[in-house]
């Protein structure tokens, strides 16, 4: 594979700064982390980027808010990954009822149950090397890394293994991948390199349908919400 440079005005800026320091610099409308003694801003992420933040953040969150599962929250959030560690905003993490504890009113401490990251042209190093490490290192159990860039187009799941080493998940027969820290919830890769992105309610009744178990009324709901939607398509 070819790896190509980013353009020069989307790099990441980076400042010398302390941690105290960045705290006072840290915007809400910015993502901007902060690693070793060094602030890293980001440019502001291109539309396909918000695109794919918005489907994965919708259908998460009601699937999340159904069975009750946890919290969702999205960049620009601090996650300090562990004391006197980095402090990275994900552009989607998940954080289970067991840790929802780690949260605080402006920040994550540790490592969250699961974390999205959408790859930029500026930040593919960042993602791919720097933060793989260090989310492996602070115990997050699930990390998607989707990289929607012309030409690479791809997704990758990793898990934490018992040996707190990340080790690729793989997809199953049909394509699909079967979530591990969120049980019955499944994604079809394919969705999210479609051109126009397919209607997050639409995508949630298929998924709600698949459940076992499911409550016969909430079945009838979502069977209802999945004709609505299919029919608009």
């Amino acid at each position: 594979m070819v790896t190509v440079a980013a353009p020069t005005e989307l790099i990441p800026q980076r400042l010398k700064m302390s941690y105290a320091e960045y705290l006072k610099f840290a915007s809400d409308s910015n993502i901007m982390e902060w690693v070793e003694g060094e602030v890293i801003i980001y440019m502001p992420p291109l539309d396909r980027h918000q695109e794919l933040v918005l489907f994965l953040s919708k259908l998460l969150h009601s699937f999340i808010q159904f069975f009750n599962l946890g919290t969702l929250r999205f960049a620009p959030f601090e996650v300090r990954l562990w004391p006197d560690g980095p402090s990275r905003e994900p552009d989607i993490i998940f954080i289970s009822h067991k840790n929802l504890s780690q949260l605080t009113s402006r920040k994550f401490e540790g490592g969250p149950d699961l974390v999205i990251e959408i790859i930029s042209p500026g930040s593919v190093t960042e993602d791919r090397v720097h933060k793989f490490t260090e989310y492996e290192r602070a115990g997050v159990r699930e990390y998607w890394l989707i990289d929607p860039r012309p030409h690479q187009e791809q997704v990758e799941f990793f898990i934490l293994r018992e040996d707190n080493v990340y080790r690729p998940a793989l997809l199953n027969n049909d394509g699909i991948y079967h979530a591990t820290v969120l049980p019955n919830f499944w994604l079809n890769p394919t969705w999210l390199w479609q051109k126009k992105l397919p209607n997050s309610e639409l995508i949630l009744a298929e998924i709600m349908l698949s459940v076992e178990n499911l409550p016969a009324e909430a079945k009838d709901a979502y069977q209802a919400m999945y004709n609505l939607w299919a029919g608009r398509d």
